[in-house]
């Protein structure tokens, strides 16, 4: 899955879990329609956080059933993402949703895709959509050579990304669990 017009990152340090994306929308390769978009947000009684990158629509569909789903297993986060992940490939409608997600608790960190996909970073980070490589590489390189925090480095991550993708704008949003 291509997703062009977002940046999404996630990092876990000393078991602080921080969730940070951009705002930018963009219209097809050349048109920035909104530059403030909120594409991170607390999700179920603000005990998970969720960063999407995809189509808004699709974005918004994703979170409502996945707030439903962390309902019915009170809180889970894996078995949450495993049964939104099923049901995300199995059911015809939501099959045809662009989007992407990277969803954390106080536990865990997971990247949740519509091919059935739930990953937990081995390293404790994960990125996703256009500039999702360029933020992954430098939060990478982030932890391993420096004594910043979740926080910290998400930040710096971001304004990397920011700088070399097209489809990432410098307006950020920061969520920490």
């Amino acid at each position: 899955m291509n997703i062009k017009g977002t940046t999404i990152v996630g990092v876990e340090v000393n078991g602080k879990r921080v969730i940070a994306g951009d705002g930018q929308v963009t219209a097809g390769e050349s048109v920035i329609m909104k530059g403030s978009a909120r594409k991170v947000r607390r999700i179920y009684n603000d005990k998970v956080v969720v960063g999407f990158a995809g189509s808004t629509a699709d974005a918004f569909t994703l979170s409502e059933k996945f707030e439903k789903m962390l309902q019915k297993y009170s809180g889970n986060l894996t078995r949450a993402a495993v049964e939104l992940a099923q049901l995300w490939r199995s059911d015809k409608g939501l099959r045809q949703l662009e989007a992407m997600m990277i969803a954390a608790d106080k536990d865990a960190m997971l990247i949740i895709t519509g091919v059935g996909d739930v990953i937990e970073p081995d390293d404790g980070i994960c990125a996703i959509g256009s500039g999702g490589n360029f933020a992954l590489s430098a939060a990478k390189a982030l932890k391993r050579n420096t004594k910043l925090g979740a926080r910290e480095i998400c930040e710096e991550a971001m304004k990397i990304a920011s700088e070399i993708c097209v489809f990432t704008n410098g307006n950020f949003v920061i969520e920490e669990v």
